[in-house]
C-alpha cells in the first residue's frame, strides 16, 4: 500500500468519526436547548472533540491533497470537472465547514447563557454538517454505502 492509498483510506474512514461526533453534538445541543438544560462540562467536551476531529480530518485531507493524482498544479484543472472538484471545490467546502464549526465553538465559549451556548452549537454545527454532506454528494462517490 502506497502513501496515497493509505491516506485515502484513513481520510475516508475517519469521516465517520467526524460525522458521528458532529451529529451527536448537534442532537445534544438541540435536545438541551429544547429541554432548557444547563450547559455542562460534558457538552463542552463533546463540542470540543467534534471540532478537534474535524480539524484532524482537515490535516489528513491536506496530506492526501498533496499526494493525490487528482491534484494538478499545471493548467487545465478548471476544464476537467473531476480534477476541479478535488483540487478546488471539495477543499473549499470542507474548509468552510471547519470554519463554521470553529466559529460555533468559539461563540459558544463566549456566550453566557446555557441556551445561547446550545443554540450557537446547534446552528453552526448543523450548517457545517449540511456543507459536508453536500460536498460528499457532489463527489459522485458512495456516501454511507448509498449512491445517488
Amino acid at each position: 500500500m502506497n502513501a496515497y492509498k493509505f491516506f485515502l483510506e484513513f481520510h475516508s474512514g475517519f469521516r465517520y468519526i467526524v460525522m458521528v461526533l458532529v451529529l451527536l453534538a448537534i442532537l445534544v445541543a438541540f435536545a438541551s436547548l429544547l429541554g432548557k438544560k444547563p450547559y455542562t462540562n460534558g457538552n463542552r467536551k463533546l463540542n470540543l472533540f467534534a471540532m478537534i476531529s474535524a480539524h484532524t480530518q482537515l490535516l489528513i485531507g491536506l496530506v492526501l491533497y498533496f499526494l493525490s493524482p487528482f491534484v494538478k498544479f499545471e493548467g487545465g484543472v478548471m476544464r476537467d470537472p473531476n480534477a476541479r472538484y478535488w483540487t478546488v471545490e471539495h477543499l473549499a467546502m470542507m474548509i468552510f465547514a471547519i470554519v463554521l464549526i470553529t466559529i460555533g465553538h468559539s461563540k459558544s465559549k463566549k456566550a453566557s447563557l446555557p441556551s445561547e451556548k446550545h443554540r450557537v452549537i446547534a446552528l453552526f454545527y448543523l450548517l457545517a454538517l449540511v456543507t459536508v454532506v453536500v460536498a460528499i454528494i457532489q463527489s459522485h462517490r458512495p456516501f454511507f454505502g448509498m449512491s445517488h
